[in-house]
């Protein structure tokens, strides 16, 4: 199947529809995410990014629906509820953000969204709004630093996903100053730019020293492939996988890395690891799979034995960041 934008806009249109038809609770289906830029496919893949918001409490906070190998539906349920308070949403870093990036309205009763956006994103882009949403990823990314910091490590997966949580927070309080935040596939992948448009150009290498050792060869990157799908796949196939792990996702990941492994390896391996970490978090400590993300782990000196060393990385890292925020909101009075 060619897929095109034009059939991917299709698609999103003919859900609404369908869930309309369904659930006369919804009040609003607006698309976002990798549809709303001209090239949204990535490895020949791609998701359909929904926000549904519903009049009552809805049942599932995030549902992923395949479509085919190439293509998947990603959709986010809310409720009105949370987006009674335009002042709250003007410093949300994630709904507001995305909510105010101009997305294609498919769905609306009674002028629900015009209302909402119009009281979101009168001031949206103000000085102490842009501030306010950056320390809030800032802020997030330092007290998971703190955590980590008090805790002994580990060599439970759950912490290095900390770190890497704590890695995109603090990564993405800079991609804030000038957009929406970072989505997972295109994380490093757009970052430098980001970067320089802050003014801080260098923080795009500071933030691969944060995953990689020093000499790293990132051709080695094809090596622990088979043992990343081999361990996405296991972890897909558990009962209840988390969301992102969902079958349908596996492709998404996949074919994604396959494409950026050639032309830009740091991105690709933001996507290894990170999916990787998730998917070790979630399968049994004793799994044979996680052997090889044990290894990857020791061969990016990101096991136990390093990782006091990592941290105080991550702090010079954070301590650049809060500086940048300092000098953003001096800059402009807030």
């Amino acid at each position: 199947m060619r897929i095109t934008r034009d059939i991917l806009h299709k698609l999103a249109r003919d859900t609404a529809e369908k869930y309309v038809r369904r659930d006369r609770g919804l009040v609003c289906i607006y698309l976002t995410g990798s549809l709303l830029e001209e090239e949204p496919l990535l490895g020949g893949t791609t998701d359909i990014d929904l926000v549904m918001v519903h009049n009552n409490q809805p049942p599932y906070p995030r549902e992923i629906i395949r479509l085919s190998d190439e293509v998947h539906l990603d959709i986010a349920n809310f409720s009105t509820v949370d987006f009674y308070q335009p002042r709250n949403l003007r410093s949300d870093p994630w709904l507001g953000s995305f909510l105010c990036a101009n997305p294609i309205v498919l769905h609306d009763i009674q002028h629900w969204f015009e209302f909402t956006q119009a009281g979101a994103g009168a001031q949206f882009n103000q000085p102490e709004n842009v501030d306010a949403r950056a320390r809030k990823l800032a802020g997030a990314a330092r007290q998971t630093w703190v955590d980590l910091f008090a805790a002994r490590p580990s060599d439970d997966p759950s912490q290095l996903l900390a770190y890497l949580s704590a890695v995109e927070n603090a990564a993405n309080a800079i991609a804030a100053l000038t957009g929406a935040p970072l989505a997972e596939r295109r994380f490093l992948l757009h970052f430098p730019q980001r970067a320089e448009a802050a003014g801080r150009s260098g923080l795009a290498s500071e933030l691969i020293d944060l995953l990689v050792p020093s000499g790293f060869d990132p051709q080695i990157l094809s090596d622990w492939m088979p043992a990343w799908k081999e361990s996405l796949t296991a972890a897909s196939q558990l009962e209840e996988p988390p969301a992102r792990l969902r079958p349908p996702r596996l492709p998404y990941y996949l074919r994604a890395a396959d494409a950026l492994a050639a032309q830009a390896p740091y991105p690709a391996l933001w996507l290894v690891l990170r999916t990787w970490t998730q998917a070790a978090s979630v399968l049994p400590s004793s799994a044979a799979v996680n052997q090889g993300w044990r290894n990857t782990r020791e061969q990016l000196a990101l096991d136990p034995q390093n990782f006091a060393s990592r941290l105080a990385s991550l702090d010079k890292f954070l301590d650049a960041v809060e500086e940048t925020l300092d000098q953003y909101a001096a800059r402009y009075g807030v």
